[in-house]
C-alpha cells in the first residue's frame, strides 16, 4: 500500500496518573513466589519492564482516548467541527454496545456528520485505524479525521493477581502462561490526520505493509469462557518466535513496496512486548537497535498504544526531526505484523 495525500499531525497521548512498579506486583504475589521458589525480581528480568501506569478507579477507554484527543486535535491547531471521522482502536472498549468511538464522539464535541466507528485487531488496532482513515482521505472522501485509543489494563491484571493467589495447583510450569498479563500497562494516544490539498503539514504516511499467520492464533488468547473475569494465556516463548517470523517476511514486503532499505531509516517505533521480543525482532531483520526508541521499561506493553504512544514521545524529545524517516513496526496476537513507514 502507497500513499500520496496523507498528511499526519503531531500525535497527542495521556499517561495515566498511577505508576506501579514490577517489584510492587511481586510483592502482592509473595505467597505464590515463596511457595513456587520463584526469584524476586523475576517479572522485571524476564521483560525489561520496571514499571507501568494504571487510571484512577472507574476510569473508562473512552475517558483516557478522550483525553489523548484533546491533546492530538491541540498539537494539530483543528477545531472539533472540521473533523469527519472519529476511529477508535483499542483492545478495551467501554462496553459492547454502543461502540465506545460514541462516548469519545460526544466528548469532544465532534459535528453529527462525522463518521465514527470501533476497530479491533489485538495490538495492531491503531495502526490499522491509520490505514482506514488514510484510505478514506486518498479517496477523497474526508479531509480531515483522528484516530484514538485508550487501552485500560487495571482489570487484566487485578483478575490475574487474584486468579494467581488463588489456584493452589499452579506450578512453575503452568504459572507460565499468565506472566504476560502482568507486564501490561494502561494509556492513551490519538493521532489527526488530513489530506495534503486541505493542509500540507510537511510529515506524510508514506505507505505499509502487513503480514498475517493465522495458524498461530492460540499463542495468545484473553476473555476465554469459563475463566471468570478478565484472563488471557500466552505462550510467551511460542508468540515471541513466531511473532518475529512473520514480522521478518512483514519486513521484505514493507522494503519491497516503499523501496527503503534499513539506512533510509532514521528512526524505529515498535510495538513492545518485553526485552527479549526486541533484540530478536532487530538482531532477525538485522536493523540497527541503536535506532530503537523504546518506553517499555516504563510503561510496559500498552497494547494498541504502545507504538503510537513510543512515536508520540520520540517526536516530542526530538528523537525525529523534520526531515527524517521512520517505520512504525507492529506485530499483534493472531499472529499479524503491519509496518507503516513516514517521512517526517
Amino acid at each position: 500500500m502507497k500513499y500520496s495525500r496523507v498528511c499526519l499531525h503531531t500525535p497527542g497521548y495521556a499517561l495515566p496518573p498511577n505508576e506501579v512498579t514490577s517489584a510492587a506486583i511481586e510483592a502482592r504475589l509473595a505467597p505464590v513466589y515463596e511457595r513456587l521458589k520463584l526469584p524476586e525480581g523475576r517479572l522485571e528480568l524476564m521483560s525489561g519492564i520496571a514499571a507501568r501506569r494504571f487510571w484512577d478507579a472507574g476510569t473508562r477507554p473512552s475517558d483516557g482516548a478522550t483525553l489523548a484527543g484533546r491533546d492530538a486535535m491541540a498539537r494539530a491547531g483543528v477545531d472539533a467541527g472540521a473533523l469527519e471521522c472519529l476511529i477508535f482502536t483499542s483492545v478495551c472498549r467501554d462496553m459492547m454496545e454502543p461502540a465506545t468511538a460514541a462516548f469519545v464522539h460526544r466528548r469532544l464535541g465532534l459535528p453529527e456528520r462525522c463518521q465514527i466507528f470501533d476497530l479491533s485487531n489485538a495490538c495492531l488496532g491503531f495502526l490499522n485505524g491509520m490505514i482506514m482513515l488514510a484510505n478514506m482521505i486518498e479517496l477523497g472522501q474526508v479531509t480531515k479525521g483522528i484516530v484514538v485509543a485508550g487501552e485500560t489494563a487495571e482489570g487484566l491484571v487485578e483478575s490475574t493477581i487474584t486468579h494467581l493467589l488463588q489456584d493452589t495447583t499452579l506450578s512453575r510450569k503452568s504459572i507460565k502462561p499468565a506472566f504476560a498479563s502482568l507486564t501490561i500497562g494502561s494509556g492513551a494516544v490519538a493521532l489527526v490526520m488530513e489530506s495534503k490539498a486541505s493542509s500540507d503539514t510537511g510529515h506524510y504516511l508514506v505507505g505499509g505493509a502487513c503480514r498475517a499467520n493465522t495458524s498461530h492464533n492460540d499463542l495468545c488468547q484473553g476473555g476465554l469462557p469459563g475463566q471468570g473475569g478478565v484472563l488471557m494465556a500466552t505462550d510467551s516463548e511460542q508468540l515471541l518466535q513466531q511473532g518475529v517470523e512473520t514480522a521478518a517476511r512483514c519486513w521484505q514486503d514493507f522494503q519491497a513496496e516503499l523501496g527503503w532499505r534499513q539506512a533510509d531509516i532514521n528512526r524505529f517505533f515498535c510495538h513492545q512486548v518485553g526485552r527479549a521480543h526486541a533484540h530478536l525482532l532487530f538482531s532477525t531483520l538485522g536493523l540497527d537497535a541503536a535506532k530503537n526508541f523504546e518506553t517499555l521499561a516504563m510503561f510496559g506493553n500498552v497494547g494498541s498504544v504502545s507504538a503510537p504512544l513510543t512515536m508520540a514521545m520520540g517526536i516530542e524529545q526530538q528523537l525525529l526531526k523534520a526531515g527524517e524517516r521512520a517505520a512504525l513496526l507492529g506485530i499483534g496476537s493472531g499472529i499479524n505484523s503491519l509496518m507503516l513507514g513516514i517521512d517526517w
